[in-house]
């Protein structure tokens, strides 16, 4: 087993060192020219004077240079805190200062919003210091943001263990796991567990070809798609929506063998009318950032089932059990229950509520599995809101609303959105004889809160509904109006 997860690009190095790595614009790498840039980048950080288990925020887009850097946090033993490069100064401020983080690694234009913590350029940092071996595969490896239940900064504690695990179940997977002559789109977020563990990860791990791609378009990602004869096609699902409607879908997504999809909600009806204009079954998978992050998928199954998001990846396990944490009886929905090696190690600093004794975590999510193990997903218990794959916490955006001029009170819920699979709505109350402007109190969140945690949509109302212990009933909230 390897004890650094960095290793694994090594071993693949070593395996298919002439073939292409990466595609990043007119850029190009082979595996073994990556294994030498990564390094590079691990004895420049090792040189700055970083040891072993110092935490180093990385702000930078898809790119070479994502790949060159984390992969060198990891091999020099540091601990990478990649960051969405959505999030405004005062978010990466309040993470940077969580995490404890000594350096930060910026793309030139992000660079300005990182305050208090030396920040360098990638491949800023040379040197020739020698690295100190990882020994223990418990050790933590990256810290992923995630809102908690109180709102407050969260982030899962990943090891080289849990990471190593993810790409080893994917790659277990049957017939329509990847394999070295694949070519790979990478347009979701490096810095999402998505695109970090179950693209980037499982492409190196594999040798196939990676195609950066910085973000989604669909006219440039369809001449990448064409250009370089793309065999896997990983998307959110916000991005099959703006493909779907191309009359030309069929015809430049014929090198294409897989769409998978699985960082948000994904609409049946929209999965039907992608596979009616491309010819090709959308798979769906379910994951979550503790579980670095695949746990169900509907790849190597002979006829997925309409609805489902597949079956539990090789060495995971999944129960649906009661408020008791007891065994739901057939297929009566319940909690979802996994564990397998993949699992994080709880919440930084200290590990709080990660996987019990017994090796299980909770999820939070409510689902059913039926008689042949496939999963189904019924409803959330955690109120959190996922915007295009990216997690918002109501509390963390009410708490904005409520600073923004005039307003008393405030409460989100998601909506569903075709766009981003879920939406923020806000519902504000007016400070006692005041007028609510909503294009200010838009403009004041938009300057404090990131993009996708913005409301969409902000209601103006007289009072919001409380249940006896006075906490926002937001089930009303919900409801359609009489």
């Amino acid at each position: 087993m390897n004890l650094n997860f960095a290793d694994i690009l090594r071993d693949t190095a070593q395996r298919h060192g002439e073939r292409l790595a990466l595609v990043d614009g007119n850029r190009r790498l082979t595996w073994g020219e990556l294994d030498q840039a990564v390094d590079r980048a691990a004895q420049g950080f090792a040189a700055a004077g970083l040891v072993p288990g110092y935490r180093v925020v990385l702000l930078v887009a898809n790119s070479i240079e994502f790949v060159t850097s984390y992969w060198g946090i990891l091999r020099a033993g540091l601990v990478a805190v990649p960051l969405n490069t959505g999030l405004t100064t005062p978010e990466i401020a309040t993470v940077a200062e969580h995490s404890g983080a000594r350096i930060a690694v910026a793309d030139a234009d992000l660079a300005d919003k990182i305050e208090g913590i030396r920040t360098v350029a990638p491949g800023e940092l040379v040197g020739n210091a020698p690295l100190l071996p990882s020994i223990d595969p418990e050790t933590l490896a990256v810290l992923l943001y995630t809102s908690g239940t109180s709102g407050d900064p969260r982030a899962a504690m990943l090891t080289h263990r849990a990471l190593a695990a993810n790409v080893r179940n994917l790659s277990e997977l049957g017939e329509d796991r990847m394999g070295p002559e694949d070519v790979v789109l990478g347009v979701l977020p490096m810095f999402h567990a998505f695109g970090l563990n179950a693209v980037l990860g499982w492409t190196v791990a594999t040798g196939a070809a990676l195609i950066i791609d910085r973000r989604f378009d669909p006219a440039h990602t369809i001449d990448l798609i064409r250009q370089y004869g793309v065999t896997r096609l990983p998307l959110a699902p916000p991005a099959l929506h703006a493909l779907v409607a191309r009359p030309d879908l069929r015809e430049a997504l014929r090198t294409v063998k897989v769409v998978l999809t699985g960082a948000s909600a994904l609409d049946r009806a929209l999965a039907d009318r992608f596979e009616q204009a491309s010819g090709l079954f959308v798979h769906q998978g379910y994951g979550l950032t503790e579980a670095s992050p695949g746990v169900t998928t509907t790849l190597g199954e002979a006829e997925p089932k309409p609805g489902s998001v597949g079956r539990a990846l090789p060495n995971v396990e999944l129960r649906i059990a009661d408020e008791q944490g007891e065994d739901v009886e057939g297929d009566d929905p319940g909690e979802i229950l996994i564990r397998g090696g993949n699992l994080f190690s709880g919440y930084w600093p200290d590990g709080v509520d990660g996987p019990d004794a017994n090796g299980w975590y909770r999820t939070g999510d409510v689902g059913f599995l039926d008689p042949d193990g496939d999963l189904f997903l019924v409803d959330r218990l955690r109120e959190l809101i996922i915007v295009s794959g990216f997690n918002v916490f109501p509390s963390e955006v009410e708490d904005v609303l409520v600073g923004a001029p005039g307003i008393q009170e405030a409460a989100v819920i998601g909506v569903p959105s075709e766009e981003t699979g879920e939406a923020v709505k806000a519902f504000v109350v007016p400070k006692a004889d005041t007028t609510v402007d909503v294009a200010a109190v838009r403009e004041y969140a938009g300057t404090r809160l990131a993009r996708f945690k913005s409301p969409v949509e902000i209601e103006v109302v007289d009072q919001l509904p409380h249940s006896v212990t006075g906490k926002v009933a937001k089930g009303r909230l919900r409801e359609p109006p009489r």
